[in-house]
């Protein structure tokens, strides 16, 4: 079957020139933004009753854009003056430059990966001394945490954020001919705010392993996978799909 809608479960992106654009105006489809999954800040005092004062810390370690922006707003909030001297560890390249709505880049020092978190651990070694504040949301990836303890750091996560479902109740007698996933949290919303959902003829698209088995567990068929060596986005995957699909008579 012809691909004419597709529902992307993030939000729109900000970039005239996205890549979604790009498929939108090549197959004269309709693209939709709808996140599954939102996140909503704890406050100061749910941290402390974590036991975490920020001064103790000389290291930060950001998974996330989330992380950063929920981190300077717990420190606005204790008043804590973020030092200098902190050091940044950054999972990618992405994520570091997102830094820059918070302190001078070039004047920090900041660390960074590639893509997955494991790439930071030469960079951990390097700074074992340091003592190292994870802000985090309540749900984590396991590599993250069997990487830190593997290098035996000093390391403390802070839960600053928590990842909640988003209502998508409006869009029950709405229909997509594709649905993209991201993560494992967002097939966790469809099936919550839809427990009846039958995929029929509906197309799923997942990034990313953790989600490609989330959708087995709820034993939805994946049609569209990525990352792949032919598709390394997951725009490309959706392209590459769309353009076989559509030019069959």
């Amino acid at each position: 079957m012809k691909v004419k809608t597709i529902l992307v479960s993030q939000p729109e992106p900000k970039a005239e020139n996205s890549p979604y654009q790009k498929i939108v105006d090549a197959e004269k489809i309709k693209i939709d933004f709808r996140p599954f999954i939102h996140v909503e800040g704890v406050d100061a005092k749910e941290v402390r009753q974590q036991k975490i004062d920020l001064s103790h810390y000389t290291a930060v370690i950001f998974t996330s854009r989330n992380s950063i922006d929920h981190y300077f707003r717990m420190a606005e909030e204790m008043r804590f003056k973020v030092p200098d001297t902190m050091r940044y560890f950054c999972q990618s390249e992405a994520v570091a430059f997102y830094l820059q709505k918070y302190v001078v880049y070039r004047k920090r020092k900041i660390y960074v990966g590639k893509i997955d978190f494991p790439d930071l651990a030469p960079l951990f070694k390097k700074y074992k001394e340091e003592k190292f504040l994870l802000p985090s949301s309540d749900v984590l990836k396991p590599e993250v945490p069997q990487t830190l303890d593997a290098l035996k750091l000093n390391w403390t996560r802070g839960i600053f954020y928590r990842t909640v479902m988003s209502d998508l109740s409006d869009l029950r007698d709405v229909y997509y001919d594709i649905l993209v996933f991201f993560s494992p949290a967002g097939i966790e919303s469809l099936k919550k705010n839809f427990p009846d959902f039958e995929q029929n003829n509906t197309r799923i698209a997942v990034f990313g392993n953790t989600t490609m088995e989330a959708a087995k567990r709820e034993n939805l068929r994946i049609d569209i996978k990525a990352p792949t060596p032919e598709a390394p986005s997951m725009t490309m995957a959706l392209h590459n799909y769309i353009k076989e699909v559509n030019k069959l008579k």
